[in-house]
């Protein structure tokens, strides 16, 4: 894991690191694209932790876990007096989120109408709240997402095309985590350590058969489902120090598969998984040894030795002559 906080060393997610990085320090607005659970919310996380605005606070609102008729108060706030209830005056989020970022998921669910009060706050730079006749300047940096096509949502009559084109200057698009598997080993292997240390635990580790399981299904929920997969399997294993086939939830081994009975040695399954680690690494960098080394962060002669160690194979010619150790 770098700075970003994003796990993974697949193209895709080099290419996101990339572009975060790019975007990190400037104003213009970020739109995040993708599956619900492929982690949006981390994305825009690290353009803000990362970049020149984080020393202000990061103000985040899902768009879709809010009742419409209250959304209007929580974005913008609102004076005393300006409905039952509003006993005082209250700053909605986006003036929360002053001199820092603002993110407004699932922006795709927002209506017409606060569509257009949101284009106003981000041409103008200022919001009014309810029951106020004043302005308020506002500095924040938006940062949205959406798991929709609001390209379709246009053509619908749902979404407003010069929101759309406002919100949209730089776009991140997060692929679903089926067509990245290259990041399934390095994010299970992650949240394994991760949340056996949360549930003070000793370290677990997957047994052979349970790691197959786990890369052949399609991560429908995405990252999302993948951690919740794995707290599952941490509680269900007990004291067990792997995780078996028969700790997986129905929709993983759908089979019901049941392992062998016989215990998995320790040292075995850790080599299971760095073996096939390096397997997908070295078949990414088309079995360039150097370019593999330096994309897991590994030196070229550590690479060469578990190499040698995990008797890992690949056509001579792939090395393209780079089959030293150095």
């Amino acid at each position: 894991m770098d700075a970003s906080g994003l796990i993974g060393k697949s193209a895709a997610i080099s290419s996101i690191k990339a572009l975060v990085d790019k975007v990190k320090d400037l104003e213009a607005p970020v739109l995040i694209t993708g599956e619900s659970g492929t982690g949006k919310e981390l994305i825009a996380r690290a353009i803000h932790f990362t970049g020149a605005r984080a020393g202000g606070r990061f103000v985040a609102l899902n768009c879709g876990a809010i009742p419409d008729h209250l959304l209007e108060s929580e974005l913008f706030g609102y004076a005393r007096g300006a409905f039952t209830g509003a006993m005082r005056d209250k700053a909605g989020l986006i003036e929360e989120a002053q001199n820092g970022t603002f993110f407004l998921d699932e922006v795709g669910d927002l209506s017409f109408p606060l569509q257009a009060k949101l284009l106003r706050a981000l041409q103008e730079k200022e919001i009014r709240r309810l029951g106020e006749n004043r302005t308020r300047a506002v500095d924040a940096r938006f940062i949205s997402a959406t798991n929709k096509s609001l390209e379709k949502e246009i053509g619908r009559g749902r979404f407003r095309e010069d929101l759309y084109y406002r919100l949209r200057i730089i776009t991140i698009e997060i692929p679903p985590l089926r067509e990245r598997k290259d990041d399934l080993l390095l994010l299970l292997d992650h949240f394994a350590e991760k949340y056996a240390r949360e549930m003070k635990k000793e370290r677990v580790y997957f047994a052979p058969r349970s790691l197959d399981l786990f890369l052949e299904y399609g991560w429908p929920g995405n990252v999302r489902e993948l951690q919740n997969e794995v707290q599952r399997c941490l509680i269900l294993c007990g004291e067990d120090r792997f995780i078996r086939e028969e700790h997986l939830s129905p929709k993983i081994n759908p089979r019901e598969e049941m392992s062998n009975g016989r215990d998995c040695n320790f040292f075995e399954a850790k080599a299971e998984f760095v073996k096939r680690f390096l397997n997908q690494a070295l078949l990414r960098a088309n079995y360039n040894k150097a370019r593999t080394a330096e994309e897991i962060g590994l030196s070229r002669q550590g690479l060469f030795k578990l190499i040698k160690k995990h008797k890992i194979e690949a056509p001579s010619r792939d090395f393209g002559g780079d089959s030293g150790p150095d």
